[in-house]
């Protein structure tokens, strides 16, 4: 394993981890400007955050800082209710892909969308089955766009408690399936995004980590599971704070041969969101170096 205790030359910086300081919404250029001071080199953005500074912006900057992204975050959201809602999916998944290649992502992350409508509280139907289906469809209709870009695509499996809203792909081994049906030959176009914070309780996780071999290990997303949970979805801990066996993940993906950055991912609405953009950056730095 890399040894990471002397410096935070893999550590990325997924966005949404300091997308707020003191509870206020922070741009994202002010996020890019804090991590280049502190000697981070490589983030993963949100689509949002680009928007809302531009695209053009944003590209600037990280290449006049020579910034990395290990990833983007994200397309996906494929199943709908009709021919126009899937329609939209497609549209919007290759805008996705056409702004990651601008910024030179490492791969676009997808998170594949669940019952259409239980996001917002009004799902159409009961179907998983039929949200698998179109997961299945709507990534290999994407994934003739992102090969010609030459954009890998990133399969993220969310825990099963987001089943119905947000991912109804919830295991690597659900991830990999799809994966081997849409790229047998193992390109390095489709892959995964392993997440400790979704994955860590799989007792396949060795097995499918294994199996997904460094051609799919794509990108490797860490925080914390605390207990208790107050917040299925922002109640996120800092590495080491929880019950993660974070480097034990880390061992078996480089042990598979990937070679890729750290991501810090923490949604944390009672705790990292209210304290100081700094403070959350530096201590992101320190765990890196003794909990990842």
């Amino acid at each position: 394993m890399r040894d990471f205790s002397g410096d935070h030359r893999w550590l990325s910086i997924n966005t949404a981890t300091v997308r707020k300081s003191r509870g206020t919404d922070l741009p994202l250029p002010d996020i890019i400007e804090a991590c280049v001071r502190r000697g981070i080199r490589a983030i993963s953005p949100w689509r949002d955050q680009v928007a809302a500074a531009g695209l053009a912006e944003v590209s600037k900057l990280v290449k006049t800082h020579g910034l990395e992204l290990s990833g983007y975050c994200r397309g996906g959201m494929f199943p709908a209710a009709d021919p126009a809602g899937l329609r939209a999916a497609d549209d919007d998944n290759r805008r996705a892909v056409d702004e990651a290649k601008e910024l030179n992502a490492a791969c676009l992350v997808l998170v594949v969308g669940g019952l259409p409508g239980a996001l917002a509280g009004k799902a159409a139907h009961k179907d998983i089955a039929l949200s698998r289906t179109q997961v299945h469809d709507g990534i290999a209709r994407l994934l003739e766009y992102a090969r010609a870009a030459g954009m890998p695509l990133a399969i993220e499996p969310l825990h099963p408690m987001y089943a119905a809203d947000r991912a109804c792909i919830n295991t690597m081994e659900q991830a990999l399936d799809v994966c081997d049906a849409l790229d047998p030959p193992r390109t390095g176009a489709l892959g995964v995004a392993v997440d400790v914070y979704h994955v860590w309780w799989d007792p396949k996780l060795q097995a499918q980590i294994a199996r997904a071999g460094r051609e799919r290990l794509l990108a490797l997303h860490v925080c914390d599971w605390l207990t208790p949970t107050t917040d299925l979805l922002n109640d996120r801990g800092m590495m080491g704070d929880g019950v993660i066996d974070i480097p034990r993940i880390r061992g078996w993906m480089e042990a598979q041969g990937f070679a890729g950055y750290s991501e810090v991912e923490i949604f944390s609405t009672g705790n990292w969101w209210l304290r100081d953009q700094g403070e959350v950056l530096d201590t992101c730095i320190q765990r890196h170096r003794t909990a990842v």
